[in-house]
């Protein structure tokens, strides 16, 4: 298996010298730290000179800041992927839409360093089939949300429905709601067609909706002058959310077997 090649970039020098340490007892993948800096400009210079695989990368640093410096990396050819090494959880959704390979949070533990790097390595495909063989899965989409001060990823396989309630949007899945601030519409840009709408408020996944019905007026999320009171029943949940006339035939296509 290929050691990665690890660039390490800190504005404090424990900080840099702590990571140096926990990359030597990393080993399923191994890291060698090819070079460090404690600036973005003195890490585009070192990135110029040395062949890169991986930035491990504060945010808050003098001059540009770790999420910028990862949108210049982005534009460079044969670019290293960039996992974020942090203080601060508060940056990981800005951090994921540049996409990172991952978002740690300090203290670092040795174990999700060690996590972190093995999907660098799958990323960058470096994993041989008898190393994969056994170790986890490729990475799946996920949506990263921020609940009660902790980051988390939700696979966006296991989201059932995103509704848009006042100022927030409720993500639902089998065993937890998540409130987050994004707006609907954000939302079904960035997930494409992996939700279907089926209202002005609601995005629900396709595999979830299990049932079509004309309900009573007053379905939760039914506005006036929608005309008909269809709703859907999302499972497992059970839950009912309204379908707007002008999404109403979609549904009853991908429910007849269209798939769409």
């Amino acid at each position: 298996m290929n050691r990665l090649r690890a660039l390490i970039v800190d504005d404090e020098d424990l900080a840099r010298l702590r990571l140096r340490a926990l990359l030597a007892d990393c080993t399923l993948p191994g890291a060698e730290v090819v070079a460090e800096a404690a600036s973005a400009s003195e890490a585009l210079h070192r990135i110029a000179g040395t062949e890169v695989d991986v930035v491990l990368l504060d945010i808050q640093m003098p001059g540009l800041d770790g999420l910028q410096l990862a949108r210049r990396l982005r534009e460079m050819p044969n670019r290293p992927l960039v996992v974020f090494v942090t203080a601060h959880a508060g940056h990981a959704l800005q951090a994921f839409d540049i996409d990172a390979a991952d978002y740690l949070t300090k203290p670092v533990r040795r174990a999700r360093l060690q996590e972190a790097l093995l999907r660098v390595s799958q990323r960058l495909g470096y994993l041989p089939p008898t190393a994969a063989a056994g170790m986890p899965a490729p990475e799946q989409p996920v949506l990263v949300v921020s609940d009660r001060g902790r980051v988390q990823r939700v696979p966006v396989a296991d989201i059932l429905y995103l509704k848009a309630e006042l100022k927030y949007v409720t993500l639902r899945t089998a065993s937890h709601a998540y409130v987050l601030d994004d707006s609907l519409s954000e939302l079904e840009q960035r997930l494409g067609d992996m939700l279907l709408r089926v209202h002005r408020n609601a995005l629900v996944a396709r595999s979830a909706v299990c049932r079509l019905e004309r309900r009573c007026p007053g379905v939760e999320g039914q506005g006036e002058g929608d005309g008909e009171s269809w709703a859907v029943q999302v499972e497992p949940t059970g839950e009912w959310l309204a379908v707007s006339r002008r999404q109403l035939g979609i549904v009853r296509e991908l429910l007849a077997g269209g798939g769409l």
